[in-house]
């Protein structure tokens, strides 16, 4: 660990088509290009030494570092003081808009606030994982990186024209470029690098800069302008709201699970999944969250990608069903996974994957999350066309007639199918909501078998889902493993929260599953999921288990569980997958579906809150 920065120790910078990881000492480790779901350029994050890197750093030994957002914006600020002076590196990227393009910015900005103070600056991409050679070339007025394939990374210098001329000032590190820049107070000068650039490298004054810099302020600005969230814990909220604009692909409206590959859930363990890619579950729950918000546009954007895949599914044959569980971010389904074997992973913790294997397993409970999302919209004033419903009633008549059998679940385990319960809760949620739409707008639809085919699930989940030995819902049938999944029974309407069987199979989860308000999925010793090793505990069901807890009217828990959460995120307010038991994070970073549940956890808690 000595070698690798803690996964909480990163801000998160973006441009809605690519993001970038910087750690608390300046040094961009993560960045794929030109998408999120594209090779590395820099990947210091998953391999100190062969990964690449962007630093910006002081050269004094000793120095202390903080670091910030600008207020309302994606603009990350990390601050450097030493005796001698303060300095400040100010990162982020111009956003590229809604057509996909090779061509994107990251901006980095050095300057100087109190003092004087010299900083060192590296810049040591490793193409395609690291797999890909490459030559440095300077020239009068910057550098140019060619990777063999053509692939090419420019450096603008950001100075003035009375500066000191740069071809005395940059060197060549074994094809990697090094410079320093001395600066005294009120002093600023910097770089951007920039893909697929529109021409050879040039210097850009500081007038130039700061236009980029103004407007990257005033998109983030009268973006976040548009939230009409006016509750509680509004700072945290909104920025969990800009981290999962950062993780939305414009061009699609799709939104990646993580914008990391391959970050532990186990140190030394092998739970090391690939998130650049868009999961039906986890974009559905984005509707919720951006709805409730305020945020219409990107709702709408992610339901149009959603109808695109119900479309482009409709009519297909085989036990995976019309959709895949998950896809990048244009829509394309080639997730084919592999090891990078080179590289040594995440404090060395190998396999380093890319791609998903996960991608075919059949997993119904995405059904009833695309189905409750695409309701919710049209409640919303986002209405389904003609020829979307056409598409879903291909869909429905899929789930008709495989809703009753096993498959891998939710938390995509790679032991074998079971009927798992939470699968069945929500194809149950498909089937209501889908007769819901078709009653509010007279659309034909086989609505007697989807009604017969709903309250079938229904009586099967009450008769095997429910055990009586543990007095709670359990994770499949004929086994007695509890499931945190489960604490959206009440959330979707299938069990009211006053039901003394769902108080019940709470009580069972907390004190299970529950350990000092910090929420595990489920016990994978008494549960075996096909792999080695153990995990953290989920910090998506933690929030879900705040909501649980407020809709069943224990208000006082809830609060105190979403204040204990709070304390687990890291200095920016953001999370990973997990929290292991020494508070530190683990899994991709940060992660769409804890952002996502935290949102939803602070607006029911609100609501809940302002009613007593």
């Amino acid at each position: 660990m000595d070698d690798y920065p803690l996964i909480e120790n990163h801000g998160l910078l973006g441009d809605l088509q690519t993001a970038a990881l910087v750690t608390t000492d300046g040094t961009v480790d993560w960045l794929c290009l030109p998408r999120f779901d594209s090779p590395s350029v820099f990947g210091a994050l998953l391999d100190k030494d062969k990964g690449g890197h962007c630093t910006v750093r002081p050269v004094h030994e000793m120095y202390a570092t903080k670091q910030l957002y600008l207020p309302d914006t994606a603009v990350l600020v990390t601050r450097f003081m030493t005796e001698a002076g303060a300095g400040e590196v100010l990162d982020f990227m111009p956003v590229t808009g809604t057509t996909a393009t090779d061509r994107h910015r990251l901006v980095r900005l050095v300057r100087c606030v109190r003092g004087s103070m010299t900083f060192d600056v590296e810049i040591a991409p490793r193409f395609d994982y690291g797999r890909m050679a490459h030559r440095l070339h300077i020239t009068e007025h910057g550098a140019l990186f060619e990777a063999a394939d053509g692939t090419e990374l420019t450096v603008h210098p950001i100075r003035e024209p009375e500066d000191e001329r740069l071809v005395d000032v940059l060197t060549d590190r074994g094809n990697d470029l090094h410079f320093t820049l001395t600066l005294e107070a009120g002093q600023q000068r910097g770089l951007v690098l920039e893909s697929a650039a529109d021409g050879p490298p040039r210097q850009i004054r500081l007038a130039q800069y700061q236009e980029l810099f103004e407007e990257t302020i005033r998109f983030w600005r009268s973006w976040l302008g548009q939230s009409q969230y006016s509750g509680r814990w509004r700072e945290t909220v909104e920025r969990s709201a800009i981290t999962l604009k950062l993780m939305t692909y414009a061009p699609s409206g799709a939104l990646v699970a993580a914008p990391t590959t391959a970050l532990p859930e186990q140190l030394g363990g092998e739970r090391n999944w690939d998130y650049r890619f868009t999961w039906i579950r986890d974009a559905s729950f984005s509707v919720y969250a951006l709805l409730g918000l305020g945020f219409t546009e990107e709702a709408k954007a992610f339901i149009g990608w959603l109808g695109d895949r119900v479309k482009e599914r409709a009519g297909s044959e085989g036990d995976s069903g019309p959709l895949n569980i998950m896809y990048r971010v244009d829509g394309t389904s080639d997730l084919v996974e592999e090891t990078l074997d080179h590289w040594e992973g995440y404090a060395r913790s190998a396999p380093v994957r890319i791609g998903n294997g996960a991608a075919d397993q059949l997993q119904l409970d995405i059904y009833g999350e695309a189905l409750d999302s695409i309701y919710f919209a049209h409640r919303h004033g986002i209405r389904l066309g003609h020829q979307g419903w056409t598409s879903l009633l291909t869909n429905l008549d899929w789930l008709v007639d495989h809703w009753d059998q096993a498959g891998e679940g939710l938390w995509e385990t790679r032991g074998g199918r079971k009927n798992f319960t939470y699968g069945r809760v929500m194809s149950w949620v498909a089937f209501d909501r889908a007769l819901r739409l078709a009653e509010s707008h007279g659309r034909p639809a086989s609505t007697a078998r989807w009604s017969s085919e709903r309250d079938a699930i229904y009586e099967q989940v009450m008769a095997k889902g429910w055990s009586e030995g543990r007095q709670a819902f359990v994770q499949h049938y004929g086994g007695d493993v509890l499931d945190s999944a489960l604490l959206r029974m009440s959330t979707v309407g299938f069990i009211t929260p006053e039901d003394p069987l769902w108080t019940s199979a709470l009580d069972a989860m907390e004190q299970e599953l529950v350990s000092d308000s910090l929420v595990y999925r489920y016990n994978p010793e008494a549960s075996p999921d096909g792999l080695r090793g153990s995990e953290g505990t989920f910090s998506l069901c933690t929030f879900m288990y705040v909501d649980a807890l407020a809709r069943a009217g224990r208000t006082n828990r809830a609060r105190l569980v979403f204040e204990k959460m709070m304390g687990y995120a890291n200095h920016l307010g953001l999370y990973s997958e997990e929290i292991d038991p020494t508070g530190r994070q683990l899994g991709n970073f940060p992660q769409a579906f804890t952002h996502l549940a935290l949102i939803d956890a602070a607006l029911t808690l609100n609501e809940v809150l302002e009613k007593r």
